[in-house]
């Protein structure tokens, strides 16, 4: 059944711990015999990272994963930014203001302290993605450790990456693929506006995809990448992190009328659960929660609508899994999930549940946890699962761009690994039945 419909993953952003958590992800489907078989494969921000080399070097999955380890936990996104030329020319740039209103405090020309600093400030705010446009800095050291001068045309016919941006411009996704670029809005207007795609730098696209708001400076898309030059002052992409729009890479793959479309559904989540804690004492501080909490809002919305109501209207399949949760929670939300309708014919019928169990399945809890335990071989799974303190360390790996110790790449992999295995056995049992 499964071989009859399209397979669609998933993968979230989150920077370097989302590139590494998915790697479990990948690691585990490639296990179980399912990976080749995805059709469709929808990153967003860390997850493109992954995502992208993967469909550049999917050919021998030993020596990518084995590359992936070595780069994340030996290659320094942020170090190569701070050592470019464009760094060094951004600090001359305020130096040369603050050196002279330094010097100045310490002569009778004091007063011209703060004009100079407030002149410094203007021109920096003013012009600050020219003065240092560090996106351009991130793309290259992207290229340098992962991409190689690849261009969307190298990437794999099989599974088609779908690599998720923000359009500012239009408050819609802009997508990159190895067939097409495009923003819906562009694609539907009158005249529409199209885009050379075969040539555009894998490196841009994942920088687009994970141009972090507050820290990155918005990608543009050059004229040479416009099939007709009048378009170029018809619109104005302005290209930020996929996250701000869906930073779970799930909505593209739960569109029935997208190219992208899937019926069968995986989707890996590194994000975290938002913690309570910390200072809001200041402007940058406050606007990052704000945005954390926007973000959160999003995801809560995108699960209720993409994946627990999609897979019911549509009779989807749809695995979940987040770093945040616990694997001795899978089977009782699962169980919570059929009892509230959201588990649909096909995934009951492929775990042959007794239909006393399906007309009420809270009631047949204790009978339904120890059918599902033994169906999906959860002591086996079990068997793997982190202890406290090294979950601990997997998820507190923050969401940079700097190498991971050792340690965090082995406990987010291993975490992904064993939520992917059982959320995929309970959710879409028929990739793991026999064809």
């Amino acid at each position: 059944m499964a071989a009859e419909k399209k397979i669609g993953l998933s993968l979230s952003g989150g920077g370097y711990r989302a590139a590494a958590f998915h790697l479990g992800t990948l690691r585990k489907l490639h296990e179980m015999g399912i990976l080749h078989q995805v059709d469709v494969l929808s990153t967003i921000s860390g997850g493109s990272i992954t995502g992208a080399y993967y469909c550049l070097n999917n050919k021998d999955y030993e020596a990518f994963e084995k590359h992936m380890l070595e780069a994340l936990g030996h290659k320094n996104v942020i170090k190569e930014v701070f050592l470019s030329f464009t760094f060094i020319r951004t600090v001359l740039f305020l130096l040369v203001f603050l050196a002279p209103a330094i010097y100045v405090l310490f002569t009778p020309y004091a007063w011209l302290s703060p004009i100079l600093i407030a002149v410094m400030l203007y021109l920096f705010v003013r012009f600050q993605f020219a003065i240092f446009p560090v996106s351009k800095e991130v793309e290259r050291a992207y290229d340098k450790f992962f991409y190689k001068e690849a261009t969307l045309s190298q990437l794999t016919n099989k599974p088609l990456l779908a690599i998720g941006s923000t359009n500012l411009q239009t408050a819609r996704p802009f997508t990159f693929s190895r067939l097409k670029m495009e923003d819906s809005v562009y694609a539907f207007m009158d005249t529409p506006v199209r885009f050379k795609h075969d040539a555009f730098p894998v490196a841009r696209a994942v920088m687009a995809s994970s141009c972090v708001p507050f820290a990155f400076t918005p990608v543009p898309i050059d004229k040479d990448f416009y099939e007709s030059s009048s378009d170029v002052i018809r619109v104005n992409p302005q290209l930020v992190d996929g996250g701000v729009y869906d930073n779970q890479g799930i909505h593209k793959i739960t569109q029935a009328n997208s190219m992208y479309g899937c019926d069968i559904i995986i989707t890996s989540d590194a994000g975290n659960k938002l913690p309570f804690e910390g200072s809001h004492n200041n402007l940058l501080i406050l606007l990052i929660r704000t945005m954390d909490v926007f973000m959160a809002r999003i995801k809560n919305f995108q699960m209720t609508q993409d994946i627990y109501a999609n897979a019911a209207t549509a009779n989807r399949q749809i695995a979940y899994l987040s770093l945040g949760w616990n694997l001795e929670e899978c089977i009782p939300r699962f169980i919570d999930n059929l009892i509230g309708g959201k588990i649909t014919e096909e995934v009951m019928e492929a775990h042959q549940f007794k239909p006393e169990w399906v007309a009420d399945p809270k009631r047949y809890r204790k009978e339904l946890t120890t059918y599902l335990e033994n169906e999906v071989d959860y002591k086996k799974i079990l068997q793997h699962n982190l202890k406290p303190p090294q979950l601990t360390i997997a998820r507190s790996v923050g969401t940079n761009l700097t190498p991971l110790s050792k340690e965090e790449l082995t406990y987010l992999a291993i975490q992904a690994a064993n939520l992917t295995e059982l959320q995929v056995r309970l959710y879409c049992p028929t990739l793991t039945q026999p064809r």
